[in-house]
């Protein structure tokens, strides 16, 4: 049921929260239980103390690939997992799927999104609590391509036996909004085809793949691949953010030794790794977080480490380097009513090098009003009297504020997105501050290389055959000038600080240019052969790895997170395969 009128707003919001508590209710008495009863083995890093051993496995980062690596790795060998973050199981904001949109707008210190802007103007976010980028992002499970699993010289078997630990775990199969239902419609009807129905595979033409939300709406994170931990050797620290990994350097080679880190009240401690062969400290803390620690305890270009004082440990021009995001383009679509909310669950693999996607109904509580998150930001306005050179944090957040007098129904409809699928375009990170909390300088370099430019025209010309497709009659009348509308509608909105051309729908390229937003798939700044071996063991130091998406060159499938998750697991059996040999039982 959904109120309309004046008083439709507080009532759908107060519905929403109804909802989510009940469906929290129903789950705990189905036998989730208490999460401390369930993972016993998470402390808040204050309680550090009480711990004495060494560790053979410290893992920075209880991410997408460092809680299934953590848990794999814990069947064999004791494991310190740090994560900066808290805890998801509580979080209602990370835990619905009515509630996506929130997190991304939430910009306090204690969010699970840390927001930032590249230096490319875009709005931004990396994760910051346990289970990583699955806890805030839009919950699409699909598998990489068999070519992509071939190039990155992985062995397909284990591949695929480790795939499938995850989906046991954690993945669904999705109920079909309609708004999705309606794209995947449109998409064959313009010959993106064929129908490959409910697939994990990365198969050209359209499918449905999986969700880690499960019919509650609610979320299901790679946290919870912590269940298959053995708890008697497992120790995660939440609210533990690194300060820097400590080296032996009196070697020939520098040697890991063990991870600093400050506790929730600030109060510094330091974790030791095992004397023993084979033990190990493994960065797993994303494509942003991982160049920035390695940087930050001396691994990385010389020149840029001195200028911040930081002892170098290991000159390597190519830490931060290599870095791409996947850029997305959007149509806001407005319908003449409310529609289901839903997040990617359609997906069009096309030949001309897009993806296409869709996701509904974010735009319609007041909170959505009030997020300024690119694709989960329905905006009718823009930032245009705002002279580009001041459009700071503080104008940003007035023309948020300014936005709660945009008539309600305004923020109805939905968005069809391509997203470019192997971007060319390079950028890199550099250091700001040697502050942990703050974030590096990040840039993209979005469409600097033709090629993707010129994707994203094809992308944009599918999006627009979608939009006046048949099967969207139900929902909205799209003709020329109505697209011309909604294109310049998608130039004015706030998606971006990248100044605008209005009125200049005519020229697509400039259109992809103008409208530039992030779909969260940004990769790179620890590529094989440049700062690791295809072992993942780091270049030119002793015991110590990085295993993230900081060591993809593409950013694998149409969406990322299946294939971390994997990588999490199959790295942790490959591991421990190569320490015990068949004594892992793996």
């Amino acid at each position: 049921m959904a109120v309309v009128g004046p008083l439709s707003v507080i009532f759908n919001l107060l519905l929403s929260l109804l909802v989510s508590h009940l469906h929290f209710t129903i789950l705990t008495q189905a036998g989730e239980g208490r999460w401390e009863d369930k993972y016993p083995f998470i402390r808040e890093a204050s309680t550090f103390s009480s711990f004495s051993d060494s560790y053979d496995y410290i893992i920075v980062g209880g991410g997408t690939a460092g809680c299934p690596l953590a848990a794999t790795l814990s069947t064999k060998f004791r494991v310190l997992l740090v994560e900066r973050g808290g805890v998801p199981f509580t979080n209602a904001n990370v835990s619905f799927m009515q509630n996506f949109h929130i997190s991304l707008a939430d910009t306090s210190s204690t969010s699970a999104s840390q927001f930032f802007v590249s230096t490319d103007g875009v709005f931004n976010s990396r994760a910051r609590i346990l289970g990583g980028g699955t806890c805030i992002n839009a919950g699409f499970y699909t598998r990489a391509g068999p070519s992509y699993i071939e190039k990155a010289g992985w062995d397909s078997k284990l591949v695929n036996e480790s795939y499938p630990w995850v989906e046991k775990q954690i993945v669904q199969r999705p109920n079909l909004a309609p708004w999705q239902e309606a794209v995947r419609e449109s998409l064959l009807e313009i010959g993106i085809s064929p129908f490959n129905g409910f697939t994990y595979d990365h198969i050209y033409g359209t499918k449905v793949g999986g969700t880690i939300f499960d019919h509650f709406g609610r979320r299901h994170s790679a946290a919870e691949l912590l269940a298959s931990a053995n708890p008697n050797k497992l120790d995660v620290l939440v609210h533990a953010t690194v300060q820097k990994i400590d080296f032996d350097t009196s070697g020939k080679k520098p040697r890991a030794v063990g991870v600093i880190f400050k506790d929730e009240n600030g109060k510094e401690h330091k974790a030791f790794l095992s004397t023993r062969k084979g033990s190990e400290i493994i960065v797993s803390s994303g494509a942003i977080g991982s160049p920035h620690i390695l940087m930050l305890s001396g691994i990385g270009p010389k020149a840029e480490l001195e200028k911040l004082n930081i002892t170098v440990v290991l000159d390597n021009k190519f830490v931060g380097q290599g870095m791409s995001d996947n850029p997305l383009n959007t149509i806001f679509v407005p319908t003449n009513r409310p529609v289901e909310q839903s997040l990617i669950q359609t997906v069009g693999i096309t030949k001309k090098g897009v993806y296409i996607e869709a996701s509904s109904g974010f735009g319609q509580s007041g909170d959505s009003i009030s997020c300024h998150h690119g694709v989960a930001s329905a905006e009718i306005g823009q930032l245009s009297t705002i002279p580009p050179k001041q459009r700071t944090v503080e104008a940003i957040e007035a023309y948020r504020r300014s936005k709660k007098n945009i008539p309600h129904e305004a923020f109805r409809g939905g968005f069809i997105l391509e997203k470019i699928a192997l971007p060319l375009s390079r950028g890199n990170i550099s250091l700001v501050t040697t502050n942990p909390d703050d974030n590096p300088s990040i840039t993209f370099n979005y469409f600097s290389h033709p090629r993707d430019l010129k994707r994203c025209v094809n992308g944009i010309r599918i999006v627009e055959k979608i939009a006046k497709s048949k099967h969207f009659t139900n929902f909205t009348q799209c003709n020329k000038e109505t697209l011309d509308r909604l294109l310049n509608m998608s130039v004015q909105a706030n998606v971006n600080l990248i100044p605008k051309h209005t009125h200049n729908t005519e020229s697509l390229e400039q259109f992809c240019k103008d409208t530039v937003i992030t779909i969260w798939h940004y990769h790179g700044g620890c590529q094989v052969g440049k700062v690791i071996a295809p072992n993942h063991k780091v270049l030119g130091v002793h015991r110590l790895r990085v295993i993230d998406g900081s060591t993809f060159k593409e950013s694998p499938g149409t969406n990322p997170q299946a294939t971390v998750m994997m990588m999490g697991r199959y790295m942790g059996v490959k591991i421990l395969r190569e320490r015990l040999g068949k004594a892992a039982g793996l």
